[in-house]
């Protein structure tokens, strides 16, 4: 997960953010809601629809159907499950926009403009993802290829159906669709089940139309009682203009398709051999005879039988589609998004690797070198999307590292970086070695054409000269160094090494790695280093023209006019970018102090300097010393350096004393923990007589400096503090009464380290109505946990009985004290930053928990709040109309910064809108997504657009403004600060260990994982920060 940010305010809104994709899978029955998925999905929810018609045109081909919004509202995404793969990241994983497993979608509880609300999606998938567990993309282990899981109807009992050619209860394999059957094979959709356990434990909500600002509503019992704000209309603040979109308008047929099951035994895990059997099943045989390929040794090659049963699935209406997006269906038709999807995969998964929603290929652009045997490959990312004006193909461009095909002793060459042969393998090559080939699939080289394929499991203890194998009953014992001569004439030249493992533990299988070669093809899933992370983004980073251009071009090749599978089921792309109107909102002014040369700026094109600025409420540094880590940094200038630091801060506003504790001084960075302590010890040495504390802590670092950072912020981060506190700014919107905004986001432990703990960190503004510095609170929860499991708590204390307390609680408490505001007059606006699979799990759970902690505050104390969920890592990107208007562009050619859009690519009817509130500096920027959730402000368009580019211009570290609102970027570097505080981890796996229970330390923030409240295990607390640390933005 990326940025998720929640905030707090009184009668405005801002935005919480996340960086989980953005999506998610519909819902299945109650019998498998509680199976496992991805991402941070739960239920589907049904969608309101009481907007007056707005009709808006798009554009595409003559002919068939087509549709845009009228009014209404409807959801498009639930369940569990990662926009772009769930758990496994951005574009993979086990779950998937329709992979993974979702909770049951409950029906509407009336109707939608005329709409009928029986059309209730019986299947576990949106609009359809690759991968995961129950995908219906030939990705993952379902889809057109098979699979275990994954059509809109495996969720529950499937009504008898003259389809139904043969009845065998075996594992079934859905996702595949083939053209209208005839009418009596169409049937209707079984009834939702009841909703899960999670949304049976809050209050039920029955939300009143037209109620005012500051009516306050119950927590919502059920996503069946969850409505999401209607958009309130169209911003108009702002100067208009055309962008281009990287959607393109998809025309639907004219006529419903249909979608069936396959099962096929005995069940298949290989994809490969799913596609083999359904290649042969569109001659309708039911009964498949696969024969292996030649080995080139003349034996008898072996014979494979397959028993297949198809089984209408769902039909996939399209009327309903087109009600959901002129806004009079409640909720999107999964089915039909789901069918759509799987016709434009097929083709290119035919054609390329996939992953995720995107698809590989080294034919797609040259292989870049990532180093340590990883390569890079060019590709691009598909998906359907329901927008305004009708549906649209999301196409952008994307890259990913693979593992190089090469043979297995050069793959360790390079990943060990220096001549094996040279001397043998030490305790951690072979850890690494292990690490970095375990999973990876291989083909041996030394049985000539037969070029057989292992899934390498291990590697062995034993040099291979040292190993032996049973050949016979009678338990007689061979060399493998023997067996490979004896046997292929194959002689071992590296006996020293150890040999590759391979098959399962009871039966092993020894290959020595001189045989081996890497198959082509398998994207590398495991954590990149610092060198690989650098080159794949010099691969990926384009300016905006070139990657429009690339965007065209692969739209041109696919030629979805010419792919046999849309023509067959009438589907047609445009291949135009959608032309957009946005609009570019005004910087705000930015305020200083009046005794600086300039009062007030106003920034241009989204930066400004402090050149004759004061900041408004500038720190105090009394006491400081220096530490030297660099033996490039020469004594002298770290002096120089110092000096001058001191005297820009007293020019800034500051008041900062000119003269060190101690005198600067220089250490060796391998000796970072002792140089450390002694320092601080000498300096407390002098400070302690007078009652003072050391302000602040100078580190100069050498330019790789490896661990020695996180090394730096573990030891350091529980003593010292740094005051420097934001430029203080007037925020228009939230200073009318009292406001607190709240960030949030949970970070989770790289792919690999599967009992490292997740950690969640909660920010919230400590003064008003200026809204710029921000106090932090951190924990640490089980492994991927998604929901942060202390926003609000209770415990029994043996004195005072009852006690409540928790993340919302401690920083409303904070709150109070630094403003000196009482809790009425406190107002809350929450922002999280989700996938859309899981807004309804994360809405009802932390809205349930912040009711609570205001009442446990004051009884009556219940402020409106408004809850916005921000999304970085999604598909959108804009470009300016004309990339040579300089009037249009930034200096690195990107959309002026300000530029937003609520039209057109946005949802048919919900209330969100992307913003680009930074400037390019490199790449095509990326616009935020805000998604309103929750509102009982009753912001306008304008008025939450406004608010929220303004507080882009308040972040502390710079003056530029960002990409996305502070308060969930505060948060996501909390999170990411408090992993530098757990001990660091010298395990095989690369994970921490198990012990203690979730512990929380300072002010920060929190990441969301995959597992329901109250499944969490005993986790390592973090250490408790300081009371002078939590105080101050310590995460800076």
């Amino acid at each position: 997960m990326y940025y998720g940010f929640f905030l707090c305010s009184d009668n405005h809104g801002e935005e919480r953010r996340t960086e989980l994709p953005s999506g998610g899978e519909s819902s299945q029955s109650q019998q498998e809601a509680s199976g496992s998925g991805s991402g941070r999905g739960y239920q589907q929810r049904p969608a309101e629809g009481s907007a007056p018609p707005q009709q808006q045109q798009g554009g595409g081909y003559q002919g068939g159907r087509g549709w845009a919004p009228q009014g209404g509202r409807g959801g498009y995404d639930g369940g569990r499950g990662g926009y772009d793969g769930g758990r496994g990241g951005y574009d993979g994983g086990r779950g998937g926009y329709g992979g993974g497993r979702g909770g049951p979608r409950p029906p509407p509880q009336q109707q939608y403009g005329g709409a009928p609300p029986e059309y209730q999606g019986r299947g576990r998938g949106g609009p359809p993802q690759q991968g995961g567990r129950g995908g219906y993309g030939v990705g993952g282990r379902g889809g057109v290829s098979g699979g275990r899981s994954g059509g809109p109807s495996s969720g529950g009992p499937s009504p008898q159906d003259p389809a139904l050619r043969q009845a065998i209860q075996v594992p079934h394999h859905p996702g595949v669709v083939l053209p209208e059957p005839t009418p009596s094979e169409a049937s209707s959709s079984t009834q939702p089940p009841d909703v899960s356990q999670l949304a049976q434990q809050v209050e039920q909500l029955d939300i009143q139309e037209g109620a005012s600002s500051q009516a306050i509503q119950p927590v919502p019992q059920t996503s069946k009682a969850m409505r999401f704000p209607l958009r309130p209309g169209k911003g108009s603040t702002g100067a208009r203009c055309i962008v281009k979109a990287n959607h393109f308008f998809a025309e639907l047929p004219d006529k419903d398709l249909h979608q069936y099951d396959v099962t096929i035994t005995p069940e298949v895990t290989s994809r490969g051999v799913n596609r083999a059997v359904m290649g042969q099943l569109v001659t309708l045989e039911f009964r498949i005879t696969l024969i292996d390929e030649d080995d080139g040794t003349g034996g008898q090659r072996r014979e494979r039988e397959f028993k297949v049963v198809i089984k209408l699935a769902a039909r996939a209406d399209l009327h309903h589609l087109g009600l959901f997006l002129q806004g009079r269906q409640a909720d999107a038709p999964q089915e039909a998004l789901q069918v759509l999807d799987i016709v434009l995969r097929e083709l290119p998964t035919t054609r390329y690797c996939p992953v995720g929603r995107s698809f590989y290929s080294p034919d797609l652009g040259r292989r870049q070198s990532l180093g340590e045997g990883l390569e890079s490959w060019r590709g691009f990312y598909q998906s359907i999307r329901p927008t305004q004006m009708g549906l649209s193909l999301n196409i952008d461009m994307s890259s990913t590292a693979f593992i190089e095909p090469l043979p297995v002793i050069d793959f360790v060459t390079q990943l060990l970086n220096r001549d094996v042969t040279s001397r043998p393998l030490s305790d951690s090559d072979r850890i690494k070695i292990k690490k970095a080939l375990r999973g990876v699939k291989v083909e041996v080289t030394h049985r000539g054409n037969m070029r057989r394929k292992y899934r390498i499991s291990g590697l062995t203890s034993q040099a291979t000269r040292e190993l032996t194998f049973p050949v016979d009953e009678r338990g007689t014992l061979k060399s493998v160094v023997e067996y490979f001569y004896e046997t292929y004439g194959f002689v071992i030249q590296h006996t020293q090494w150890p040999c590759l493992q391979v098959g399962n533990q009871q039966r092993p299988n020894y290959l020595p790695m001189e045989v081996c070669k890497i198959v082509e093809g398998q994207r590398y899933s495991k954590r990149l280093n610092e060198r690989q992370i650098t080159a794949l983004l010099k691969v990926t980073c384009q300016r905006p023209q070139e990657r429009e251009r690339d965007i065209m071009q692969t739209v041109r090749h696919n030629a979805y006019h010419e792919d046999p599978y849309a023509k067959e089921f009438g589907i047609r792309i445009s291949e135009r970018l959608a032309s957009v109107e946005a609009r570019i909102l005004p910087a705000p002014w930015l305020k200083y102090h009046d005794t600086g040369r300039e009062k007030d700026c106003l920034p241009q094109v989204g930066q400004w300097n402090m050149m004759n600025k004061k900041m408004v409420n500038g720190g105090t540094v009394n006491n400081w010393i220096c530490i030297n880590f660099s033996r490039t940094v020469q004594d002298s200038v770290a002096r120089g350096f110092c000096q001058e630091l001191a005297q820009m801060c007293f020019t800034s506003g500051m008041v900062f004393n000119h003269e060190p504790v101690l005198p600067p001084l220089s250490a060796r960075y391998d000796q970072v923990e002792r140089v450390l302590k002694t320092r601080y010890h000498d300096a407390m040495t002098k400070l302690q007589p007078q009652r003072k504390e050391l302000d602040l802590l100078i580190v100069i670092l050498p330019d790789n400096n490896g661990s020695l950072y996180g090394d730096l912020k573990r030891i350091c981060g529980r003593k010292e503090y740094c005051t420097c506190d934001a430029i203080s700014r007037r925020i228009p919107l939230v200073s009318d009464r009292p406001t607190i905004i709240f960030g949030a986001d949970v970070t989770h432990p790289h792919p690999g380290e599967d009992s490292s703990p997740s950690i969640a960190a909660v920010v919230a503004s400590q003064d008003w109505p200026e809204v710029t510095k921000y106090a932090g609170l951190v924990c640490a929860q089980a492994h991927r946990q998604e929901l942060i499991q202390d926003l609000f708590k209770t415990w029994q204390d043996p004195v005072r009985g009852t006690v409540s307390g928790g993340m919302i609680k401690e920083l409303l408490m904070s709150f109070r004290r630094a403003t000196g505001q009482n809790h009425n007059a406190s107002y809350l606006q929450v922002l999280d930053g989700v996938s859309e699979g899981q807004f309804y799990q994360v809405l009802l759970y932390e809205l349930d928990a912040i009711r609570k902690a205001c009442a446990s505050l004051e009884p009556n104390y219940q402020p409106p709040v408004t809850f916005v969920v921000v999304q970085k890592r999604h598909h959108t990107r804009l470009f300016a109309d004309n990339h040579r208007d300089r009037n249009a562009v930034d200096r690195s050619g990107n959309i002026l910064p300000g530029t937003v859009v609520d039209s057109k690519i946005c949802h048919p009817t919900e209330f969100d809108f992307y913003l680009c509130s930074h400037a390019g500096i490199q790449g095509t920027s990326r616009p935020a997504h805000y998604h309103v959730l929750w509102d009982e402000n009753n912001f306008t368009a304008d008025g939450l657009q406004s608010l929220t580019n303004n507080l882009c211009y308040t972040y502390a570290r710079c003056t530029r403004s960002v990409s996305i609102v502070p308060p969930a970027y505060y948060a996501h570097l909390a999170a990411f600060r408090a992993r530098f505080y757990m001990e660091p981890d010298t395990s095989d796996t690369g994970s921490m260990t198990s012990g203690a229970p979730p512990g929380r330390g300072g002010m920060g923030g929190a990441g969301r994982g995959t597992r329901a409240p109250g499944l969490s295990s005993a986790v390592r607390p973090l250490p408790a920060l300081k009371e002078n640390v939590k105080r101050v933005m310590f995460y800076c």
